[in-house]
């Protein structure tokens, strides 16, 4: 249904809001506003990534002597996330902290927030992004908060500096010489044209840098966990995978997803594969396709098409459970005897 023609005279103004009106203080009213949820998914969008590709860890987190602002987890790829803010225009001292707390924390993506970015401090972040080795990158944000008429103040975030040439830092973390062979070149490219399938079918999933591996990550909401698509050239097969990772938790999560196997089946329209997998400490549930190969280029439409399917399949069955979720709910002796249960079971009379 088309929403109803507007008329000029009923337009509204923007008119742009000092952000020292709506947080006073930086520590004690900015930082944990933009800690909320809300308002991190909404920093990770201006960014690039998913809306529940961050994780809060703490804030104020102590880095030796000093406290970094935010500190998050990028739940896709299990790695640290470091936010700094401040409400008025960049400064020296705060990009020495910044670097202070990325080296002391060891984050791979670093993020500053400011009301202003001056030139040098744009150039700075370029600088960094440009010298530093693939896997870690510099975002420049500026804030801004607007409203129309009486209407609530509304943030707006702007990119003032962003990663950049981010090809050629996947192909020097590739090889010592910085070249790709010619199979990674071909995953780099299957993985690039289906982010963008990804982007035009609207999927829940958020794309993330393509890179050159027969996988693709991609986040499900909750740290220590994610969705894996694979297309392996050596075994012809695809597969879309939700992998649980973290240690004291991978374990009871999956046996609390496994009580309710039937009906994530069921949502998932498909038999799934669950796999404990002790030895590497993880557990991994999923779905696979034989026969699938990844070099023919004919077939990628086809093959992006499955794999983007399942994957949004995938995140509706199982980000709002493991949003929801808590690990010290699993019983270890229920979960043991399950797991005896269905070895006998699967053995001529009960025997080993």
């Amino acid at each position: 249904m088309e929403s109803p023609n507007v008329n000029a005279a009923q337009l509204g103004r923007l008119e742009k809001v000092k952000l020292r009106t709506v947080w006073a203080d930086e520590a004690t009213d900015f930082t944990p506003w933009l800690a909320e949820a809300d308002n991190l998914a909404q920093l990770a969008e201006a960014i690039g990534f998913g809306a529940d590709d961050l994780e809060l860890e703490s804030t104020e987190k102590n880095v030796g002597p000093f406290r970094a602002d935010v500190l998050c987890k990028d739940t896709a790829e299990n790695q640290w996330v470091l936010i700094e803010n401040q409400l008025g225009k960049t400064d020296h001292g705060h990009l020495g902290q910044l670097l202070t707390y990325a080296a002391g924390l060891n984050a791979v993506t670093i993020v500053w927030v400011a009301a202003k970015f001056t030139d040098e401090h744009r150039a700075a972040l370029d600088w960094l992004n440009e010298i530093t080795t693939a896997g870690t990158d510099f975002f420049g944000l500026e804030i801004e908060l607007w409203k129309i008429g009486n209407s609530p103040a509304a943030p707006k975030f702007n990119l003032a500096s962003k990663p950049n040439d981010w090809s050629r830092k996947m192909a020097r973390a590739a090889g010592q010489d910085g070249e790709l062979s010619e199979m990674d070149q071909r995953y780099l490219k299957y993985w690039s044209q289906f982010n963008e399938h990804l982007d035009e079918s609207g999927s829940a999933v958020t794309p993330r840098k393509p890179k050159p591996h027969y996988s693709a990550r991609f986040s499900v909401g909750r740290s220590g966990c994610r969705l894996d698509a694979r297309a392996s050239a050596r075994d012809k097969t695809m597969r879309v995978e939700l992998v649980l990772y973290k240690r004291g938790e991978a374990k009871p999560l999956f046996h609390l997803l496994k009580d309710d196997r039937a009906a994530i089946e069921s949502e998932v329209g498909a038999s799934l594969r669950w796999q404990p997998k002790p030895k590497k400490k993880r557990c991994i549930i999923g779905v696979e396709w034989e026969g699938e190969d990844p070099t023919d280029r004919d077939r990628w439409p086809r093959q992006h098409e499955k794999l983007a399917d399942m994957l949004d399949r995938f995140y509706a069955a199982f980000s709002p459970r493991l949003k929801q979720l808590d690990p010290a709910e699993y019983e270890e002796a229920r979960a043991e005897e399950q797991e005896d249960t269905e070895t006998a079971s699967r053995s001529p009379d009960g025997l080993p």
